[in-house]
């Protein structure tokens, strides 16, 4: 079979299909070479040197701009948490000074019974009328700055009762008068408490209660009440407990801030105190007569030996309810319910000293009987409540006193 020429179709198309096809990479590899070979190298040129730049001038003293000087802090208003010290200082030394004049007619009075009035330099006859009003109305003042009231009407109208009764004598005046300075003092006295955190601080609140409550004693004989004893500490304290409970609901956060624990705990002291006063009353009147007689021989003995019988009433439910109070109320507030149950400490020290068959030296000892015993009795239960509800061991116990509370005001400001 004879190849084809280059004269026939087929032969030309063929060559130009080899005359169309591209170098291969071989050869193409290999004609850069020889080229590079004879291309000769440019030298590179040297680089560039910048030229030193000279140096900024620097500005003169009169372009240079003038700082500014610091705007002055305005001053941040501070606002007060409680009344101011000139005018606190000012209805203490009120209180100081009616407090004085009650004490110096009381020590007077015990004197003279003993030595002969020759002997006693001369006291006024008006002289612990005016101290009790004094007392008072400082009392009076105290009490509604501390709750948020009208503290010069509450000063006004007690300085008005007290001088009425006064000047216009008789029998239902002044008894009314008395029975005002031991509701208010008695209140105050509870309300004057602060939070504490350790067993120590709540026995400390609770002496300061029996402190006002002390005072307001002398300020009540002063008002020379007649009185029948029993009917007369009934009645304040049930004001004063009515009182106490209108404003703690508002401090409490009303009964809704109680929870079951705290329901319990206010229906037991409502209960033991009505119990107490329910069986006293018919056991006075109605109860055998062996067993009052029994009762009253053995409160007797007592006194011969150490001088006074306690008060079950402030040892049992007064002063434990004071000390306990104030130790819940530094984690919960709660323990202003509490607390209101310290008028029943409160009041019978306030009205110690108006019983006509008791001395100072029997009501005193009668008073410090009672305190020292129900101290004792609200530290047990301090230390029952943190064994059941606190943190275990002496080192939990040691960190939650040392950790955050719950804020109060200040002693003298407004809750």
């Amino acid at each position: 079979m004879s190849s084809p020429s280059s004269d026939s179709p087929r032969g030309s198309s063929r060559g130009k299909r080899a005359a169309e096809r591209p170098p291969s990479r071989l050869r193409r590899r290999k004609a850069a070479t020889s080229r590079d070979r004879e291309t000769p190298v440019a030298p590179a040129p040297p680089p560039a040197v910048a030229p030193p730049r000279e140096p900024a001038p620097g500005p003169t003293p009169e372009s240079t701009p003038a700082v500014a000087a610091p705007a002055a802090a305005e001053p941040v208003e501070v606002f007060p948490d409680g009344p101011r010290r000139s005018v606190l200082a000012i209805w203490f030394f009120v209180l100081v000074l009616g407090a004085a004049a009650l004490g110096w007619s009381a020590v007077t009075g015990v004197i003279g019974d003993s030595a002969p009035i020759d002997e006693l330099p001369a006291v006024p006859e008006w002289l612990d009328g005016a101290g009790a009003v004094a007392v008072v109305t400082s009392l009076s003042w105290l009490l509604a700055t501390r709750t948020a009231g009208r503290a010069l009407i509450s000063a006004g109208l007690a300085l008005a009762l007290g001088v009425t009764s006064l000047v216009v004598g008789g029998r239902v005046l002044p008894t009314g008068a008395a029975v005002m300075t031991c509701v208010v003092g008695s209140v105050y006295a509870v309300m004057v408490t602060v939070p504490a955190v350790t067993g120590l601080k709540a026995m400390r609140e609770a002496l300061i209660a029996a402190l006002v409550a002390t005072v307001t004693a002398f300020a009540a004989v002063g008002f020379e009440p007649t009185v029948a004893t029993e009917r007369f500490e009934i009645v304040a304290l049930l004001l004063a407990l009515a009182l106490v409970l209108a404003i703690v609901y508002r401090l409490g956060a009303g009964l809704h801030g109680l929870g079951r624990r705290g329901m319990i705990v206010v229906a037991i002291g409502l209960g033991v105190l009505f119990a107490t006063l329910a069986y006293a009353e018919l056991l006075r009147r109605y109860g055998a007569q062996t067993f009052v007689s029994s009762v009253l021989d053995f409160a007797d003995w007592t006194a011969e030996r150490i001088g006074a019988f306690p008060r079950p009433l402030v040892v049992l439910l007064g002063i434990p309810a004071l000390v306990w109070g104030t130790h819940v109320r530094a984690r919960r507030r709660q323990g202003w319910w509490f607390c209101a149950f310290g008028v029943a400490a409160t009041v019978p020290l306030a009205t110690g000293l108006v019983a006509p068959d008791s001395s100072y030296l029997e009501a005193g000892l009668r008073s410090a009987y009672s305190i020292v015993l129900g101290l004792v009795v609200g530290f047990l239960v301090i230390r029952a409540d943190l064994a059941l509800t606190g943190p275990k061991g002496k080192r939990g116990r040691r960190a939650e006193e040392a950790g955050p509370h719950r804020p109060e005001p200040r002693r003298f400001a407004e809750l």
